[in-house]
């Protein structure tokens, strides 16, 4: 038994909830005892008391509530249906509460009954569940169940009435790719944005959100990865480490939910041997911006220019952020700008650069980003430029509106898969259209396989950030639990897509196309490339192709150039534009009108756009 007084005990309680909240488990009850022990009445006033065990009497016993508003796990029920329970707890406890002695010197002893539970069932803001606590006593007492801001079904805070985690996580939500070259500091910069931590200048920043350990021991990211960097309303950064412990980062959905707006830093690889990967994280991420980084101590290579040109391919605005200021001689940075602004200028980039020194310089570039290329100098040892980097990103509008695709019919982008103990396949990507309602009853259809069919199964949950949700909508990066067996679960792959009707799937399609300029490259009939169509990407090769005369006038000249006299077949050069229809060499895949799409072999070699389907090869369920 304890030999603790109250104040001590509470504060031993405290101590445990946190550290039951750290390892994914609440505190269900916590009861207090006393009278348990008491001290011995001595016969000589020389000897001391000793404490002995209270027999004759049954021991003080009383239930408080925890430190994180009495432990509440978030559910999805009506929460009306526990009104009479709370209105009869109410008139059976008030009336004869017994009170507990806080005095010093007597003995209590603590009881706390723990529940693991899963991640997504946590709310970690104990002021957001003593809001949920009063919340529901106010609807047993007949009051607006709305009045405090919160929402009784998920448990969360809402600080006013547009600030909701769906649109935090959809409307709110700026997806920015960070690219540059190998040496760079990508991982770096996101790991100072998202921790609020500076560097050591020894690679701590970029150690803390590598994913695999060849990355950490070489310094090179080989995959895509995402990072979720939060803003409050008033634009203050939220600190990516957690207030109690300091040396465990926020997950997402902590992140995700004391934000207003968010900031999704996608961290792409920068080596050369790494480029498709690269390339197919433009391709599929759906990026607002990119934020393209320079060394400052060396003049940007062929990387540089070419991830330049592979941002202005998509029409993805650009960002210059020049890194390692801090260690940089002044002619290096002189000479690695001048390179810089001289791409810049260039006729395939086309912008002009803009120094941003003051918040002034911020509001002055806003809505010319279309001509101008802000370029802000950083150093992630000291701090500077990062609040300059921070403010930019928070008045960063939102480009994509997906949120205007809502009425359109679900697409989901598959971008990876996983196998989760007791829950099954899992499908991680983002939602390009329509919405959906997970659940028993949604039926979904999931491919292309090989043959070009599509599997029907059922989406049992859905995940945002880490947070359990019932519904998903266009422009939100999900997770989606399908209900497949072990066979059918083998033969998902990246490039799927998940749709709610007519699913179909091609083997050729008809786009039209712009051969970037370049270094020199031929195409003509039967072409072979690989082609890059959002999170599609399989070789294909030329069929057909026609050339696109704006004017409706070909000269001589003109003829001859795209013709090659003596096969009497049409050929494009860098520059040119043409309608082509292409055929992927291995499988059909879920291609419609209106995608994006870039072609290389090795290089990219041009973009285009999807214009139609020539064969549709019906879907079987």
């Amino acid at each position: 038994h304890s030999l603790l007084d109250y104040d001590a005990c509470a504060e031993t309680c405290q101590w445990m909830e946190q550290l039951a909240r750290s390892l994914n488990a609440v505190v269900m009850e916590r009861k207090m005892i006393q009278g348990e022990i008491a001290w011995s009445e001595t016969s000589s006033p020389s000897a001391a008391p000793q404490p002995i065990r209270v027999k004759d009497r049954e021991p003080l016993v009383v239930w408080e509530p925890s430190l994180y508003g009495n432990a509440q796990i978030r559910d999805h029920t009506d929460p009306s249906e526990n009104v009479n329970e709370h209105k009869e707890e109410k008139t059976s406890t008030d009336a004869d509460m017994p009170v507990l002695d806080k005095s010093p010197g007597v003995f209590t002893r603590a009881e706390l009954t723990i529940q693991r539970v899963e991640t997504h069932l946590l709310d970690p803001s104990p002021m957001s569940l003593a809001k949920l606590a009063e919340q529901r006593q106010n609807d047993a007492n007949g009051t607006n169940g709305h009045d405090n801001g919160v929402d009784l079904h998920t448990g969360l805070e809402e600080h006013d009435g547009s600030n909701s985690l769906t649109e935090t996580l959809s409307s709110r939500n700026i997806r920015v790719a960070v690219v540059g070259n190998v040496d760079a500091g990508k991982s770096t910069m996101i790991g100072t944005l998202t921790s609020s931590i500076l560097d050591d200048g020894r690679g701590s920043s970029r150690t803390s959100i590598m994913k695999h350990r060849h990355e950490i021991e070489s310094g090179r990211t080989s995959t895509a990865t995402t990072h979720l960097l939060g803003f409050r309303s008033s634009g203050e950064a939220i600190a990516g480490r957690d207030s109690i412990r300091t040396n465990r980062r926020k997950s997402e959905d902590e992140v995700a939910k004391e934000s207003y707006r968010l900031i999704t830093l996608m961290d792409l690889a920068g080596h050369e041997k790494y480029l498709k990967t690269t390339i197919h994280g433009v391709a599929s991420g759906m990026a607002d911006y990119a934020l393209i980084l320079v060394n400052s101590r060396h003049p940007p290579t062929h990387m540089t220019h070419h991830h330049l040109n592979l941002c202005v391919s998509f029409g993805i605005q650009i960002i210059i952020i020049f890194t390692k200021i801090d260690s940089c001689p002044e002619h290096a940075f002189t000479t690695s700008k001048k390179e810089v602004y001289r791409l810049l200028r260039a006729p395939d980039i086309g912008k002009k650069p803009f120094e941003i020194r003051s918040p002034q310089d911020i509001a002055t570039c806003m809505g010319k980003m279309n001509t101008l290329a802000p370029v802000i100098t950083t150093s992630c040892v000291t701090g500077e430029g990062i609040d300059l980097l921070k403010t930019m990103l928070f008045s960063l509008p939102k480009r994509r509106k997906h949120e205007k695709k809502v009425d359109r019919p679900f697409e989901f982008l598959v971008d990876d898969i996983f196998n989760v103990p007791g829950v099954g396949a899992v499908v991680s990507g983002f939602v390009n259209a329509g919405s959906l309602t997970v659940g028993s009853n949604a039926n979904i259809y999931v491919g292309p396989l090989e043959d070009g069919t599509f599997l029907k199964t059922v989406a049992k949950s859905a995940h945002i950030a880490r947070i359990n949700t019932m519904h998903v909508t266009s422009g939100q990066s999900a997770c989606l639990a399908l209900a497949l067996n072990k066979d059918m679960r083998k033969k998902l792959r990246r490039g799927m897509v998940v749709l709610k009707e007519s699913p179909t799937a091609t083997k050729e399609f008809d786009a039209e196309i712009c051969v970037l300029k370049g270094e020199g490259t031929t195409i003509r009939r039967s072409y072979q490339a690989y082609v890059h169509i959002l999170n599609v990407r399989q070789s294909a090769f030329a069929k057909d192709i026609e050339i696109v005369n704006q004017n409706h006038h070909i000269s001589a000249a003109s003829l001859s150039h795209h013709h090659n006299l003596e096969e009497n077949e049409i050929v494009l050069r860098p520059g040119c534009r043409a309608k082509v229809r292409f055929e992927f060499a291995q499988r059909p895949e879920y291609i419609r009108p209106g995608m994006r799409m870039l072609f290389r072999d090795g290089r990219v070699r041009g973009v285009g756009l999807v214009t139609g389907i020539p064969a549709i090869e019906a879907a079987s369920g």
